[in-house]
């Protein structure tokens, strides 16, 4: 069955619109640097003097100079997202499980033993595992000392991109590792059918709960939801950078003695967790997650056939906005080349006398 629907719009990767972030940064940098710029030249002379002096000066020039190296900037950005353009929706039947996925979020994962941190890496291998998924069903959940449901289990892929993209160690506002009730949340969180369940627990293991946590993934198992834990960092443990408001490293953080703490993956914990749920633990390091060996077996479960509906015929639109991003590029390198006698035109503060 198939009913036609106009007009239905997407981004195929709506993750990369984030980067239209840096269009404000850049306003607030130039805007400063001119501020700074201009106070330079009342020091130095008088306005009768500088135009004297600097004949080639155009402030008129520089301002629609920067305002086409946004709008070029905007245009790349939103064509890198894709914007495609859909014509129908189908209802089509699809086999697979039903799997969400748990990230620890507490401070201790932005240790760097697992580079570029664990839980960047983290988050690596859940875009590239969500890129070679078809017909299963992803949620994500994040957990600190509290758990939250980031996402429902779906098979919007895009969406769940989208989300895992605004993890961080700053989702969560109170600090821990409760692993236990990121297990219930999960197992709460299922509907209520036959279809194959399993929870992936992405941690470094620091839970002071740890009985609650292997009583809660006995409890999963006995609902028929398999759970499985990937250890994040190294035994030898690394300590735990302190970030600021604008994200600089400032230092690590230390213990009531001034001592560096140092985070260790607690791989006892994790196995503990894995055996009583009956799933697999598996150890990451710096060059794999082991989020695709577990996933690998969680494919195995018996899959469920679902339908659901999922729109087709989606069309680029990229081209829409790559283009006018081109013709900005030029116009910009053209401007940029040197003072020409029609740019004098757009130089509102000159020839004032003339």
């Amino acid at each position: 069955m198939a009913m036609e629907i106009e007009n239905v719009l997407r981004f195929e990767h709506p993750e990369y619109l984030f980067w239209l972030l840096v269009i404000p940064v850049l306003i607030i940098i130039y805007l400063l640097i001119w501020l700074r710029q201009n106070r330079m030249y009342k020091r130095f002379a008088d306005m009768g003097t500088q135009r004297y002096l600097m004949p080639q000066h155009s402030a008129g020039r520089n301002i629609i100079k920067f305002v086409v190296f946004l709008l070029m900037i905007a245009c790349f950005i939103v064509g890198l997202a894709n914007l495609q353009s859909g014509s129908k929706m189908e209802e089509v039947k699809r086999e697979g499980i039903d799997m969400y996925i748990a990230v620890d979020v507490s401070n201790s994962m932005n240790a760097q033993d697992i580079v570029p941190s664990r839980l960047d890496r983290s988050k690596q291998a859940i875009n590239t595992l969500i890129g070679k998924m078809r017909g299963d069903r992803l949620g994500l959940i994040i957990f600190a000392d509290k758990a939250f449901v980031q996402l429902p289990v779906t098979t919007d892929y895009s969406a769940a991109k989208m989300f895992l993209s605004s993890v961080n160690t700053n989702s969560v506002a109170s600090q821990g590792t409760n692993i236990g009730e990121a297990i219930e949340l999960a197992v709460k969180s299922f509907a209520a059918d036959e279809r194959s369940k399993a929870v992936v627990i992405i941690s470094d293991g620091e839970d002071h709960e740890n009985e609650d946590a292997v009583n809660a993934a006995k409890d999963a198992a006995k609902k028929g939801v398999k759970i499985y834990t990937i250890g994040m960092g190294l035994p030898e443990g690394a300590p735990i950078p302190i970030y600021n408001q604008r994200g600089q490293m400032t230092g690590y953080k230390k213990d009531k003695s001034g001592n560096t703490v140092v985070t260790r993956l607690d791989e006892n914990m994790l196995r503990s967790i894995a055996e009583a749920g009956g799933g697999l633990y598996v150890r990451a390091n710096n060059s794999n997650v082991g989020l695709e060996k577990i996933y690998d077996d969680i494919s195995k479960l018996d899959k469920t056939e679902i339908e659901t509906q999922v729109f087709t015929d989606y069309e680029d639109q990229y081209q829409w906005f790559v283009g006018p991003g081109i013709v900005l590029l030029l116009v910009w390198i053209f401007m940029s080349s040197g003072k020409r006698r029609w740019e004098s035109k757009f130089n509102i503060f000159e020839r004032k006398g003339e």
